[in-house]
Protein backbone atom coordinates (compact mmCIF):
# COMPACT_ATOMS: atom_id res chain seq x y z
CA UNK A 1 0.00 0.00 0.00
CA UNK A 2 2.69 2.47 0.71
CA UNK A 3 1.92 5.93 1.61
CA UNK A 4 -2.02 7.10 2.10
CA UNK A 5 -2.98 9.11 -0.80
CA UNK A 6 -4.63 12.07 1.94
CA UNK A 7 -1.07 11.77 3.55
CA UNK A 8 0.64 11.96 0.30
CA UNK A 9 -1.49 14.98 -1.26
CA UNK A 10 -1.05 17.14 2.49
CA UNK A 11 2.33 16.87 2.34
CA UNK A 12 2.16 18.33 -1.51
CA UNK A 13 0.39 20.79 -0.19
CA UNK A 14 2.54 22.08 2.26
CA UNK A 15 5.58 21.97 0.50
CA UNK A 16 7.25 19.17 2.33
CA UNK A 17 9.76 16.60 0.77
CA UNK A 18 9.76 13.30 1.77
CA UNK A 19 11.44 10.36 1.92
CA UNK A 20 9.49 6.76 2.43
CA UNK A 21 11.29 4.55 4.34
CA UNK A 22 10.61 0.80 3.45
CA UNK A 23 10.67 -1.69 6.71
CA UNK A 24 9.96 -5.23 7.79
CA UNK A 25 6.44 -5.65 8.78
CA UNK A 26 5.61 -4.35 11.89
CA UNK A 27 2.50 -3.14 14.11
CA UNK A 28 3.52 -0.36 16.80
CA UNK A 29 5.55 3.08 15.97
CA UNK A 30 7.80 2.04 18.21
CA UNK A 31 8.66 -1.25 16.20
CA UNK A 32 8.97 0.62 13.14
CA UNK A 33 11.52 2.92 14.50
CA UNK A 34 13.81 -0.25 15.38
CA UNK A 35 13.10 -1.98 12.61
CA UNK A 36 14.15 1.33 9.94
CA UNK A 37 17.18 1.58 12.23
CA UNK A 38 16.16 4.89 13.72
CA UNK A 39 15.79 6.37 17.65
CA UNK A 40 12.11 6.01 19.00
CA UNK A 41 12.74 9.46 19.92
CA UNK A 42 12.36 10.57 16.29
CA UNK A 43 9.66 9.09 15.79
CA UNK A 44 6.21 10.39 15.84
CA UNK A 45 2.85 8.23 16.19
CA UNK A 46 -0.79 8.79 16.59
CA UNK A 47 -2.89 8.38 19.04
CA UNK A 48 -6.37 8.47 18.99
CA UNK A 49 -8.41 10.18 22.32
CA UNK A 50 -12.33 10.72 22.74
CA UNK A 51 -11.76 13.84 24.51
CA UNK A 52 -15.04 14.77 26.43
CA UNK A 53 -17.68 14.03 23.53
CA UNK A 54 -14.89 14.82 20.51
CA UNK A 55 -11.76 13.09 19.23
CA UNK A 56 -8.33 14.00 19.38
CA UNK A 57 -5.55 12.83 17.73
CA UNK A 58 -2.71 12.75 20.52
CA UNK A 59 0.84 12.95 18.60
CA UNK A 60 4.14 12.09 20.71
CA UNK A 61 7.42 10.00 20.29
CA UNK A 62 6.79 6.05 19.57
CA UNK A 63 8.95 5.82 22.53
CA UNK A 64 6.97 7.33 24.74
CA UNK A 65 3.01 6.66 26.10
CA UNK A 66 0.11 9.26 26.73
CA UNK A 67 -0.28 10.08 30.51
CA UNK A 68 -4.55 10.38 30.59
CA UNK A 69 -4.41 12.40 33.68
CA UNK A 70 -1.50 15.43 32.08
CA UNK A 71 -3.56 15.29 28.79
CA UNK A 72 -6.70 15.70 30.12
CA UNK A 73 -5.60 18.69 31.85
CA UNK A 74 -4.10 19.85 28.87
CA UNK A 75 -7.80 19.55 26.59
CA UNK A 76 -9.60 20.55 30.32
CA UNK A 77 -11.97 17.49 30.20
CA UNK A 78 -11.20 13.39 30.59
CA UNK A 79 -9.98 11.54 27.83
CA UNK A 80 -9.76 7.77 26.79
CA UNK A 81 -8.01 5.83 24.00
CA UNK A 82 -10.28 4.81 21.51
CA UNK A 83 -10.45 0.96 20.17
CA UNK A 84 -8.12 0.28 17.00
CA UNK A 85 -11.93 -0.63 15.03
CA UNK A 86 -13.09 3.56 16.25
CA UNK A 87 -9.77 5.42 15.67
CA UNK A 88 -9.86 3.12 11.71
CA UNK A 89 -12.74 4.62 11.01
CA UNK A 90 -10.98 8.22 11.06
CA UNK A 91 -8.21 7.33 8.30
CA UNK A 92 -9.86 5.64 5.34
CA UNK A 93 -6.99 5.28 3.77
CA UNK A 94 -4.76 3.16 5.78
CA UNK A 95 -4.29 -0.70 7.22
CA UNK A 96 -5.91 -1.05 10.10
CA UNK A 97 -4.33 0.49 13.20
CA UNK A 98 -1.03 2.50 10.80
CA UNK A 99 -1.84 6.11 11.74
CA UNK A 100 -0.10 9.06 10.48
CA UNK A 101 0.38 11.82 13.49
CA UNK A 102 -0.97 14.02 11.02
CA UNK A 103 -4.36 15.00 12.10
CA UNK A 104 -4.52 17.73 9.33
CA UNK A 105 -4.55 15.54 7.04
CA UNK A 106 -7.92 13.74 8.10
CA UNK A 107 -9.94 16.90 8.85
CA UNK A 108 -9.11 16.12 13.03
CA UNK A 109 -8.13 18.04 15.96
CA UNK A 110 -4.41 17.08 17.26
CA UNK A 111 -2.34 17.82 19.93
CA UNK A 112 1.33 17.43 20.10
CA UNK A 113 3.76 16.71 22.67
CA UNK A 114 6.36 19.01 23.35
CA UNK A 115 8.92 16.86 22.80
CA UNK A 116 8.42 16.43 19.38
CA UNK A 117 8.77 19.91 19.04
CA UNK A 118 12.08 20.45 20.88
CA UNK A 119 14.77 21.57 18.80
CA UNK A 120 17.36 20.20 20.68
CA UNK A 121 15.72 16.63 20.69
CA UNK A 122 16.18 15.59 17.21
CA UNK A 123 19.83 14.78 16.72
CA UNK A 124 19.58 12.81 13.41
CA UNK A 125 17.57 15.90 12.16
CA UNK A 126 14.38 14.12 11.03
CA UNK A 127 11.42 12.94 11.97
CA UNK A 128 9.70 9.97 10.95
CA UNK A 129 6.27 8.35 11.45
CA UNK A 130 3.66 5.43 10.01
CA UNK A 131 2.93 6.01 6.05
CA UNK A 132 -0.62 4.78 6.33
CA UNK A 133 1.05 1.08 6.19
CA UNK A 134 3.29 -1.21 8.61
CA UNK A 135 5.57 -1.33 6.28
CA UNK A 136 6.52 1.90 5.30
CA UNK A 137 7.66 5.40 7.47
CA UNK A 138 8.05 8.72 6.33
CA UNK A 139 11.03 10.55 6.75
CA UNK A 140 10.33 14.75 6.61
CA UNK A 141 13.41 17.18 8.08
CA UNK A 142 12.92 18.14 11.26
CA UNK A 143 12.77 21.62 10.40
CA UNK A 144 9.43 21.03 8.13
CA UNK A 145 7.96 18.89 11.02
CA UNK A 146 8.31 22.25 13.42
CA UNK A 147 6.78 24.61 10.62
CA UNK A 148 4.10 22.11 10.10
CA UNK A 149 3.30 21.74 13.79
CA UNK A 150 3.91 25.47 14.56
CA UNK A 151 0.08 26.52 15.05
CA UNK A 152 -0.58 23.34 16.76
CA UNK A 153 -2.02 23.26 20.53
CA UNK A 154 0.71 21.40 22.29
CA UNK A 155 1.29 20.14 26.07
CA UNK A 156 3.35 17.82 28.16
CA UNK A 157 1.62 14.90 27.91
CA UNK A 158 3.68 11.92 27.55
CA UNK A 159 5.33 9.77 29.65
Amino acid sequence: MAISPNLRKYLRSCGTSYDEIPHSRTFAAARAAHAAHVSGNNVAKGVMMRAGDDYVLAVLPSSRHVDLARLGASLGCDVRLLGEAEAAMSFPDCEFGAIPPLGEAYGLDFIVDDDLLDSNLHGDDEIYFEGGDHRTLIAIEATDWRRMMSDARHSAFAV
